[in-house]
């Protein structure tokens, strides 16, 4: 099976909080990292549907980190979400 990823993905651990309505603030770890996305490890987010919109920001840096605009690809049960960085227009 070949990989069709656009850009290669880079194993990163910090703490993000991700944002959803129906969810309000819920906080994970990130598995791993691309210029396209995130997967953010928490089981809550799996009851999110792929399509859904997201926002996100990274805790515990010395600076505040940007909130980010984020769309789910994909969703592992039990495990947590792939999404995607949506561009700023």
């Amino acid at each position: 099976m070949s990989n069709k990823r656009v850009y290669p993905r880079t194993v990163m651990k910090a703490r993000i909080r991700i944002s959803h309505p129906e969810l309000g603030d819920v906080f994970g770890q990130t598995r791993d990292l691309s210029d396209g996305g995130v997967f953010v490890e928490n089981a809550q987010l799996a009851s999110l549907a792929p399509g859904t919109e997201v926002t996100g920001q990274v805790q515990d840096m010395p600076f505040e980190a940007p909130v980010l605009r984020m769309v789910i690809q994909r969703v592992v049960a039990g495990e947590g979400a792939g999404m995607a960085f949506l561009d700023e227009e």
